[in-house]
């Protein structure tokens, strides 16, 4: 069977397996199983536990639950909740200024934290009744928390960039690095459509009158947020200045933010700390999972010479190379409508990443450029994470008006791609000042 023809084969039964309800884990070792045993024999089965724990044997993976513990320690504490009062206690007299906090403090969470889920959770759980409580559109305070939350996979310490680092091994600091200055500008573009949108509606705090703080309330709740931002500085100057690995630097932000949770947040209880380590391995393993039988995913499609064939195709094709990372973006696009950006990058990174250097594209970019699709993906149905979580949160407001409020999120982070498209610099300046010039 020609090997195009047999991964266009693979791709349906993947989507079939995957729609069956199984696990993305699963599903992707299923198929991989399948099809070595069809074209290989049972022979082939020998090779997947050594295929699935050899992905595993990876010094730098020991970084994700360091990682994840970390934002599972602050979730448990009340570390959102004072970031969105210390924000919108110094940003009440912008207007829009609590949808501007909420942004803000999304930012910082994530952060923090480097989960969107957590982040929609733990800033959602304060910001939304509190934004419906002055006036605020439902749809302005869903949407606007839903698309902050997406934040997490992009602005550093990302788990996907890590990922995606163990992927095609490129560096993750360089990566860290590269997602900086695009996750700020994707926050002062929701920042702006929110100020622009407040303003233009008269909702919120410009139709009921703004709460108004004195100096001494405003620098009252600054102590209980600057241990956390101390964390974030510590953890980037470990990173960067030479001091630790990825891997010891995420250790120690794992302990640090465990010892804050404890000091400052008084987590005593033996069961707030149990609950802290159970999610943190429960998701932790759940990743190691997928990148594992992602593994085993490809290599049985090289084994079958399908991601050489299709390698092959597109570079054979006579197009502008513009031309072609607007298809790739719109396959990007798809995927994250219906795939967690875990098994996105783990299943596609490999095999497009030689396939956009070769036509020109800087690596780092193009890291920058499929994570803002996945964040898409996480705001945009039929799996949307952030949009079910954001209904957990407020069960009152419908998915429909969650979707309608995100919407113009969503336009915010293609503005965000086409402008890092004419100013690759953005994503590649910083990363080339601190580390010096990318080795292709």
């Amino acid at each position: 069977m020609d090997p195009l023809v047999l991964g266009a084969v693979v791709a349906a039964f993947t989507i079939l397996v995957l729609f069956s309800g199984v696990s993305v884990a699963a599903g992707l070792l299923i198929v991989s199983a399948g099809f070595l045993i069809v074209f290989d024999g049972f022979g082939s089965m020998e090779l997947l536990p050594e295929l699935f724990f050899g992905k595993l044997d990876n010094f730098a993976l020991l970084s994700i639950p360091m990682f994840i513990i970390m934002g599972a320690a602050i979730s448990s504490t009340r570390a959102g909740a004072d970031l969105y009062e210390a924000l919108e206690r110094w940003l009440t007299r912008v207007p829009g200024g609590l949808v501007v906090s909420n942004l803000g403090a999304c930012a910082l969470f994530a952060a923090m934290s480097g989960s969107s889920p957590a982040t929609c959770a733990a800033i959602g759980k304060m910001g939304i009744p509190e934004m419906r409580k002055r006036g605020y559109p439902d749809g302005v305070a869903a949407g606007s928390i839903a698309a902050g939350g997406t934040l997490g996979i992009l602005i550093p310490p990302s788990v996907t960039m890590i990922v995606y680092g163990i992927s095609t091994e490129t560096s993750i600091g360089r990566l860290f690095l590269a997602g900086v200055v695009p996750g700020l500008l994707l926050v002062a573009l929701f920042m702006a459509w929110s100020i622009f949108d407040t303003w233009r509606q008269g909702a919120g705090d410009t139709a009921l009158g703004r709460v108004r703080y004195s100096w001494a309330q405003k620098f009252e709740v600054l102590p209980r947020v600057l241990p956390f931002i101390a964390i974030i500085l510590g953890v980037l100057y470990a990173l960067y200045g030479g001091v630790a690995t990825p891997s010891e630097t995420a250790a120690v932000g794992a302990l640090l933010c465990v010892l804050v949770a404890v000091i400052i947040y008084r987590l005593y209880n033996p069961a707030a700390l149990w609950a802290v380590l159970r999610d943190s391995t429960r998701e932790s393993v759940m990743i190691l999972f997928i990148i594992g039988a992602a593994g085993v995913f490809s290599y049985m499609l090289s084994s079958l010479f399908v991601t050489q064939a299709i390698a092959e195709w597109i570079g054979a094709l006579d197009v502008n190379r513009w031309t072609l990372m607007i298809a790739i973006n719109l396959f990007l696009l798809v995927a994250g409508f219906f795939l967690p950006p875990v098994a996105v990058i783990l299943m596609s990174a490999p095999i497009l990443l030689p396939i956009v250097v070769s036509a020109g594209f800087d690596p780092y970019w193009f890291a920058v450029i499929l994570t803002i699709n996945m964040e898409i993906g996480l705001i945009t149905p039929p799996v949307g994470l952030n949009l079910y979580v954001i209904n957990g949160i407020a069960p009152d407001i419908s998915l429909k008006t969650i979707l309608k409020g995100s919407m113009p999120f969503v336009f915010c982070m293609v503005l965000a791609i086409v402008i890092l498209s004419v100013f690759p610099g953005l994503v590649t300046g910083l990363p080339n000042v601190i580390m010096g010039p990318a080795i292709q």
